[in-house]
C-alpha cells in the first residue's frame, strides 16, 4: 500500500510537471502588442509555464494550437481604479444602509462576483483603491491561491483622507452610531505623523499601493467636491512614506488645489482630476505625474438616485470630464486607463477605451492607457502590459480590429491570465 502511495504521488507530480511545461500556441489574423502603434498581421503567441515564450514566427512542433481566427490579440487589459469588494448600486441611501447591515463574510462572497465579471471582460490586472475590512486583501490572495478566479490585484488597504472627508467612512452618519471616532488604522489622518503611521499600518497589513484622498468627492455627503482635504505637510508624509517602503501612491483628487499638493508631494497618479486648471496639468506634465480620469462613471451616475448635495456635485463633475481629458491629451500629460469600478456596474471596464477615444486621445493610445501605460503606472512594466518574450501570459482578443472600431474591446471572447484560459467562446 505505501509502495501504491509513493508511485501515485509521483505521477500527480508528472502531470503538475508536464502541465507547467505543455506548450500553447495562440493564433488569430491580427495582434496589437501594446508596444507600438500598429496592428501585427499575422498573431502569434508562444507560451509555457505561464510565461511568453516567443512572439512571431512559427508555430513549435507538438504544441497546443489555439485558433481563434479573425480577431486581434492583445495584451490583458489593466483597469488602475476598481473596487472590486464593493457592489454597484443605483440607490444610493439603500447602498449605505445595506453596507451596515451586511456582514463581512457576504461582501467578502460578494467581492468574489465583482472579480469574475472583470477577468472575464479581459481585464487581467486591476489597482484596487480602497475597501474596507481588509476584504481587499482577503480577495487578492484568494486569486492569487486559485481559490477562485480574478484579475491580479494590487490593493490600499484602506483610502487615507482627512476627518469628516471623502475616505472617512463614518462621513454623513450620526455621532455614535458606528462604535469609536475614525482614526488613523481606518484611513482617517489628521497630521504629518498620523499619515506616517497609517501608511506603515497600512503596508503592514498587506497593501501593495497607497491611496489617499486630497480632496472631497462626488459621492460623499458631506464636503464640497473640489476642496482640499489635506495639508501639503500631510500628503509629502504619506508619499514619502509609502516610496521609501517602495510603494507606489495614487491620490483622489478633484479640484485643482488639493491635486497641485498632491503633485507637488510626489503621488505617482491623481484619480479622476476633473477640475484640474492648466496650471496643475502642466506641472503633472513636468512632473511626470499620470492622470485616471475614470471617464466609465458617468454610465452609472447618470442614473443613479442621489440626494440632492451629491446629484448636484454629480452632475457638476459629468460636465467637466471631457474637458479635462482634451486639455491633458493637448499638454502631453500621461493618461492611465482607471474607471471607478462600482460606481457603475463590474465588468463593463472597456467602456473606458470608448469614452477616451470620444474625447480625442487616438485608439492606439487608447490602448496603450489599459496595457502598457497603466502596467507602467502600477510599476509592473517588467512583467505584463505587452506581448513579448519573457512577461507574463495574460492574452486577450477581441473579433476584428480595435484600430477601426474601439468598441470591440466591449466584446472580449478570449481571456487567458498566466497562461490558463478562463475564456474562449469560439471553442464552444
Amino acid at each position: 500500500m505505501r509502495s501504491f502511495f509513493l508511485c501515485f504521488s509521483l505521477f500527480i507530480s508528472a502531470l503538475a510537471v508536464s502541465a507547467q511545461t505543455q506548450v500553447t500556441v495562440i493564433k488569430s489574423a491580427r495582434m496589437f502588442d501594446g508596444k507600438g502603434d500598429r496592428m501585427i498581421t499575422p498573431g502569434l503567441v508562444v507560451i509555457s509555464a505561464g510565461k511568453i515564450q516567443s512572439v512571431g514566427g512559427a508555430a513549435p512542433a507538438a504544441a497546443k494550437v489555439i485558433d481563434l481566427g479573425d480577431a486581434t490579440l492583445l495584451p490583458g487589459f489593466i483597469d488602475a481604479h476598481t473596487h472590486l469588494t464593493m457592489d454597484f448600486d443605483l440607490d444610493y441611501n439603500a447602498a449605505r444602509l445595506k453596507a451596515l447591515d451586511r456582514t463581512t463574510a457576504e461582501s467578502a462572497i460578494r467581492a468574489t462576483v465583482n472579480a469574475r465579471k472583470t477577468l472575464m471582460a479581459g481585464f487581467t490586472t486591476v489597482r484596487d483603491v480602497g475597501s474596507a475590512d481588509f476584504l481587499d486583501v482577503g480577495l487578492r490572495n484568494s486569486i492569487n491561491a486559485g481559490i477562485v478566479p480574478g484579475p491580479r490585484m494590487l490593493v490600499a488597504v484602506h483610502a487615507l483622507g482627512a476627518t469628516g472627508g471623502h475616505c472617512d467612512d463614518g462621513a454623513g452618519f450620526r455621532f455614535g452610531l458606528l462604535n469609536h471616532e475614525s482614526g488613523p488604522m481606518d484611513g482617517v489622518i489628521n497630521s504629518a505623523d498620523q499619515a506616517r503611521f497609517a501608511v506603515r499600518w497600512n503596508i503592514k497589513y498587506g497593501a501593495d499601493v497607497i491611496k489617499t484622498c486630497a480632496t472631497g468627492g462626488v459621492l460623499s455627503p458631506t464636503d464640497d467636491v473640489d476642496v482640499p482635504q489635506l495639508s501639503e505637510g500631510e500628503l509629502e508624509a504619506i508619499v514619502t512614506a509609502a516610496h521609501e517602503l517602495r510603494r507606489k501612491t495614487a491620490a483622489h483628487a478633484h479640484g485643482s488645489e488639493g491635486a497641485k499638493r498632491a503633485v507637488l508631494a510626489g503621488i505617482d497618479s491623481i484619480e479622476h482630476g476633473t477640475f484640474l486648471n492648466d496650471e496643475t496639468l502642466r506641472l503633472m506634465r513636468e512632473k511626470g505625474t499620470y492622470l485616471v480620469p475614470t471617464l466609465s462613471v458617468r454610465s452609472g451616475i447618470a442614473e443613479a438616485k442621489f440626494p440632492p448635495l451629491v446629484r448636484q456635485k454629480a452632475d457638476l463633475a459629468m460636465q467637466s470630464q471631457d474637458s479635462l481629458v482634451r486639455r491633458a491629451l493637448a499638454m502631453g500629460v500621461k493618461i492611465a486607463l482607471g474607471t471607478d469600478a462600482a460606481v457603475y456596474p463590474h465588468g463593463d471596464n472597456a467602456l473606458e477605451f470608448v469614452l477616451m477615444v470620444a474625447d480625442g486621445m487616438p485608439v492606439a493610445q487608447a490602448l496603450h492607457a489599459g496595457t502598457s501605460t497603466a502596467a507602467d503606472l502600477l510599476g509592473l512594466a517588467n512583467k505584463i502590459g505587452t506581448l513579448e518574450n519573457g512577461k507574463i501570459a495574460d492574452l486577450v482578443a477581441v473579433p476584428g480590429n480595435p484600430l477601426d472600431d474601439i468598441k470591440v474591446t466591449q466584446s472580449v471572447f478570449f481571456v487567458m491570465k498566466e497562461g490558463i484560459v478562463y475564456r474562449n467562446d469560439r471553442a464552444k
